[in-house]
Formats: structure tokens, sequence, C-alpha cells
């Protein structure tokens, strides 16, 4: 069944704010938001507001101009653009320009609207509307012209149903994992006290001491060498080139990279196993993930390092890594304003606890049962996350009901 495409505008009001200057915040008062507070409130996290304007110039604003309301919708348009919160019953203004707010008129029903922001039909308008190769602000103007396939609103409510059933069991999964994740933290806490109070006076050392190989891409050979042997693709090849998004997204199968095995063979130094550590470099400096074993060759990717250990667990040092304690003293060794980075050195000299290796087996063997589970849960989540989004293809191509 196909349904009718309308323009956004025809059914739904489109609007900015109006503009709040820098010496209007105050101390406290009426929420301000900006896309860093709307990108919390999608994660479901805790808004950690930072700005306020008085109630007085709320009530002043709600009375000449339009404030948000239950049912409306704001959308993150600059920079990570497509972010969607559908407005609750909280008081609160919002940043103009980063955001856009969506009334939508009573033919459209706000939740389909919002799984239609997320559908790859909203992002070929996007780039079929943009004017370069790249689209990194999003217009009144173009939103507006934007179309969206309109089914009648029960048929929109249906719809948006499903999607929610399948939205909430991709999430029970996800939080699962939270909640292993969370296990494992506490039964190190339990068998090896805070780090940062070692309470058990457990012999602190160096990093360096345990790692008995750190490398990144560059160790291969000069940049220049690097740069013109370095030869990706995304069809299908020999091994994979592993990046960031991968760990984040938890997905080494969609939004890959590849390398033919001539250029696998020529990064040697930079191969990987499954079991190391992988560690962001530059950017998200100081980010590490335990990598996990894949049924392919794989290859180090851009900007990351390559940790291997030994005389030490690899799960106990990973762990130690998690703790508040770890990622504070990556932090303090993370160099950079703009770009942030962080050096073989620093990695080396990070200070580590080291208890008898008996019980670092112990808690690894632990971590190990952990793990087991949470592989199943990754590979439901991932069957999840692929219900989801074949629904949400389906949904705007007219056949999902």
């Amino acid at each position: 069944m196909s349904f009718e495409s309308i323009e956004i505008g025809k059914v739904a009001k489109v609007m900015s704010s109006k503009r709040i200057f820098a010496k209007e915040y105050v101390s406290e008062g009426i929420p301000f938001y900006r896309s860093k507070e709307v990108g919390e409130l999608c994660r479901g996290e805790e808004v950690k507001t930072e700005l306020f304007i008085s109630k007085s110039r709320y009530d002043e604003i709600k009375e000449k101009f339009n404030v948000p309301e239950k049912g409306d919708m704001l959308l993150t348009a600059v920079g990570s653009i497509g972010n969607t919160w559908i407005v609750d019953d909280r008081k609160f203004y919002y940043k103009d320009g980063n955001l856009t707010q969506i009334k939508p008129s009573e033919n459209l029903d706000v939740n389909f609207l919002n799984y239609f922001f997320k559908s790859n039909s909203f992002w070929r308008s996007i780039s079929s509307n943009s004017t370069g190769t790249a689209y990194s602000a999003l217009t009144i103007s173009t939103l507006n012209k934007i179309k969206i396939p309109l089914p009648p609103l029960e048929t929109q409510k249906l719809i948006a149903q499903i999607l929610d059933d399948a939205a909430a069991l991709r999430d029970k999964t996800a939080q699962l994992l939270k909640e292993y994740d969370l296990l494992a933290q506490s039964i190190f806490l339990d068998m090896f006290g805070d780090p940062s109070l070692n309470v058990k006076n457990w012999e602190k050392k160096k990093c360096g001491e345990y790692i008995s190989y750190l490398a990144d891409i560059g160790s291969n050979g000069a940049n220049k060498v690097v740069s013109k042997k370095l030869v990706m693709t995304e069809s299908e090849d020999y091994a994979l080139m592993i990046r960031t998004t991968n760990f984040t997204k938890n997905d080494f199968k969609n939004n890959v990279k590849y390398v033919s095995k001539e250029v696998y063979d020529f990064f040697k130094k930079s191969q990987i196993f499954g079991g190391e550590i992988i560690m962001n470099k530059i950017g998200s400096a100081g980010d590490f993930w335990l990598m996990p074993k894949l049924d392919k060759p794989v290859s180090l990717g851009l900007n990351q390092f390559v940790i291997r250990l030994e005389n030490i667990e690899t799960l106990y040092f990973y762990y130690f890594l998690s703790t508040d304690y770890g990622r504070i003293n990556i932090k303090s060794r993370i160099n950079g304003v703009a770009t942030k980075s962080i050096t073989k050195t620093a990695v080396r000299d990070l200070p580590i606890l080291v208890p008898p290796i008996k019980l670092q087996k112990q808690f690894a063997e632990k971590i190990a049962l952990i793990e087991q589970q949470k592989a199943l849960a990754k590979q439901e989540l991932q069957e999840s996350e692929d219900l989801f989004n074949c629904l949400l293809q389906k949904a705007f191509k007219g056949e999902l009901v």
C-alpha cells in the first residue's frame, strides 16, 4: 500500500525560537536547552542543565511568541542533525538556530513523525535537498519542503505502536548489557576495592611494565608510505579495518571498511587477532575497548593503539582502567584543546594496582562467564536492531500495514 506524500510544512508548523542573549542568563529559573540537552533527552539521560532564563522572561516570551508545549517536537538542526525529542509537560526554552521546534497538526501523529526522522526516507530527502556533498545544517525552509508519506491518522498511530514495540524489545536488551557491565564493575570493587583508596594496599606500578606490545598504524612505516599503502573499500574484502564506530555501535558487520590481503599483510605490525585492548589516540582520545574475536582477519584503524599484555590478566587490566580512578588518570594524560590526543608514553605511564595474579585469574574467570552472557545479549541486540530497522524502512514504503 502506497501513501500520499505531503510536505511537512503543510501538516506541521516549523519554527525557531526568539533569540536569547548571554546577558539574559540567570543562575536559576526556567531551563534553557541546547543541542547538548536535547541529546541527553534523546538518550534517556538526566539533563544536566547549565543555563537558565528568568521566569518573567519566559512568561514574556510565552505571551508574544511560541514556547514548546507538550506534544511538540524539538529537532537538532545543526551539526549532528536529526536527533529528536517529543516535548513532555516540563517548562523550558531553547536555543535558536541549533534546534527547530515542530508543532504537528491534528492530522499528523507526533510519534509517527518521530520515526520518520529516523528513516532512510528522511535522510534521502535531506540529501536530495542539499546543495553540497554534506549536510551539516537543516534549515526551516528545507524542512518545510521535505515530503512525508502520510496515511490516515489511525494508520499512523498503528505504525508508531508497532515501531514502539520493536524499539522496546531492542532497548530492553541494551539495558541488559548495561546491567552486565554494572555487575562486572561490582565484582571488581568487591574483590579489589576502590583503586582511588587502595585500602588493600596493592602494589602500584606503571602500565608499561605489563605492556608487551603497543603499536598504531604508523608503526608500519613513514606517514607517506602508510598513506600510499592504506587503501580501504566499502566492498567486502579480505580483512576488516576496525574503526571507533564499530566499537561504539557494537556493530562489526554494518558500516565497515575493508582492506585487501596485500594491504593487510603490509600492515602486519597492526594486525588484530582478538583479546587485545584498543585505545583511541586522537579525537575521543583515551576511549578504549576489549577487542572481540571476529571470524575474519582484522587490521587496526587510523588513530588507534593496539595494546597487548604480559604477566597480568587482560580482563583485570581492562576493568581496572574502566574504574573512575582509571578513567581519571587517562583523562589527565590527554593533551590538546581542539584535537585531543594521548601518546604511547602517556599510556605506558598510567598507574595500575597489581594484586596477586591468582586473584586476578579468579576475577577473570568470573568475568569470562559474564562475557559469555554478554555475547549472547549482543547477538540478541543486533537481531532486535535489525528487526527494528527493517520495520522502520517498511513503514514509510507503505509495506508495514
